[in-house]
């Protein structure tokens, strides 16, 4: 009907995770700025619950022009993709590479069909810098929290942060949290059970977020007659102002990797497109920054080397 409102979908992992929040913001930010409609969905980190809330949202009267999903699993939610397009309904996954999305375009060149992520092989390559700063020796080995292993993001962080340390003897010893900091509590203390920290420390905690940096974080710091553990240097990702960065700057975190909203550029790019008929990318990549900067990291004032406080 000439004169409707596009109407989006925004269907993210979990509220009670800050980035989330952070990009459904920045969301509703985006949709008044470009005269678009949007409702946010949150999974609950449940895959289940998020195809029942996606379906339910192509079945209903008022279907949206286009729905942008960060999946719960890895591999993209391919069905329900195709089950929005036979609807005629656009579909853009935000820090998910697939390769079905490439056949989708191609079967559909009238609706707006894509990605946009944050480019997840330079945050691990900056990461990877960050633990050559802050291990000038180039030598030991880094406890390294990846996120869900099957998701293109953690797996695109751990080949950027693994490609830094070429060259050095930095070794990346690697467990598997969920995003969340229990996860990476968990995940922590299990290998803390291993004792094998009396003989070796990490030289650095690298987590792939924020969240799980708390975590791991948590569980350094409860390990009895091992006190010095709380003052190994962790690093995280996502580097928001009141979290991430707001922790380096006291020196509770030594560094973090400030990610960019994905979910505002995806509205912007669909609104060109369904208020303007501009043509729709079929890859987006945002580039992330190191927070903070390698010269002030490398610097021996710089926060990471003062006692951290308990959080």
């Amino acid at each position: 009907m000439p004169g409707t409102r596009p109407r989006l979908v925004v269907s993210l992992l979990d509220e009670a995770q800050e980035f989330q929040r952070f990009q459904a913001e920045d969301a509703r930010r985006q949709a008044v700025a470009s005269g678009v409609d949007v409702q946010i969905l949150y999974a609950e980190n449940n895959p289940i619950l998020q195809i029942q809330q996606l379906y339910k949202t192509m079945q209903g009267d008022a279907r949206p022009d286009a729905i942008i999903v960060e999946t719960v699993t890895g591999e993209g939610l391919e069905r329900v993709a195709r089950a929005a397009v036979r609807a005629n309904i656009g579909w853009v996954l935000i820090n998910r590479q697939v390769p079905y999305l490439a056949a989708l375009r191609q079967m559909h060149p009238d609706l707006p069909i894509g990605s946009v992520s944050t480019d997840q092989l330079e945050i691990g390559r900056l990461q990877g810098r960050q633990f050559r700063a802050l291990v000038p020796s180039l030598e030991g080995f880094i406890l390294y929290v990846q996120g869900p292993p099957d998701t293109s993001a953690a797996q695109q962080r751990l080949a950027g942060a693994t490609e830094a340390l070429k060259g050095t003897r930095l070794e990346l010893k690697v467990v598997d949290g969920q995003w969340t900091d229990d996860s990476s509590e968990v995940a922590v203390r299990r290998w803390l059970r291993l004792k094998k920290y009396d003989t070796h420390r990490p030289a650095v905690v690298g987590c792939q977020n924020d969240h799980m940096a708390f975590g791991a974080r948590r569980a350094l710091m409860g390990v009895e007659a091992a006190a010095d553990l709380a003052r190994i240097p962790l690093t995280g990702v996502d580097g928001l102002p009141e979290s991430g960065q707001r922790l380096v700057k006291v020196g509770q975190l030594a560094a973090t990797v400030v990610v960019p909203s994905n979910t505002g550029p995806a509205i912007r790019l669909l609104a060109d497109r369904l208020v303007r008929g501009a043509a729709f990318p079929a890859e987006t990549l945002l580039a992330p920054a190191s927070y903070p900067d390698m010269a002030t990291l490398a610097s021996p004032t710089s926060a990471w080397r003062r006692p951290a406080s308990s959080m």
